[in-house]
């Protein structure tokens, strides 16, 4: 089994001898031992902890929360990173509703191409543009629902759809109720 430094670490995990020693500061990755010299030595545990911590790191998660994941049980563990992906996705439709009023403030639909976002109008030409007529896309709307409401939900705000509308037309996907909005 080997042991590795923290120079030794921080090159293999690709992260800074400062970020290893600030880990082992605040108790998130602390060495397992400690040579006859007062080297830190870190070993293959501690090197999968570290990449517990970096795949954490990597999803968003603050150093705190990835402490508390790390020593949580399984359900624990899978409350927080729910909750981390609600977070994450009401940030993702703040950013989609910035997103789509400054493509309407510059009032360019060069800028809207170029934004990897649609409005609801250019979708309807799309779905339409493949053979799509109003009970094709009702059903469409229909099976997204059925399959991944909240998927829905975001692709529905992608769009720029207004709250309302959004409500209005998951409520008539769900009923099966063709939806006179698209």
């Amino acid at each position: 089994m080997g042991m590795y430094t923290v120079g030794q670490l921080g090159k293999r995990a690709g992260l800074s001898r400062s970020a290893l020693l600030y880990y082992d500061g605040i108790g998130l990755l602390s060495p397992s031992m400690r040579s006859a010299c007062g080297y830190r030595l870190y070993s293959e545990g501690d090197v999968r902890r570290l990449e517990r911590i970096m795949l954490y790191r990597e999803a968003g998660l603050p150093l705190d929360a990835i402490a508390s994941l790390l020593q949580a049980d399984e359900t624990s563990a899978s409350t927080v990173l729910e909750r981390h992906l609600h977070s994450v996705s009401a940030a993702i439709a703040r950013l989609r509703q910035q997103q789509h009023v400054i493509a309407k403030l510059l009032g360019d639909g060069h800028v809207l191409r170029e934004s990897r976002s649609m409005n609801k109008e250019q979708w309807i030409a799309l779905l339409a543009s493949t053979g799509l007529d109003e009970a094709g896309m009702d059903r469409w709307h229909m099976e997204f629902e059925k399959m991944s409401p909240a998927a829905h939900q975001d692709f529905l705000e992608s769009l720029g759809i207004p709250p309302e509308e959004v409500a209005l037309i998951r409520h008539f996907s769900r009923q099966g109720v063709a939806d006179p909005g698209t």
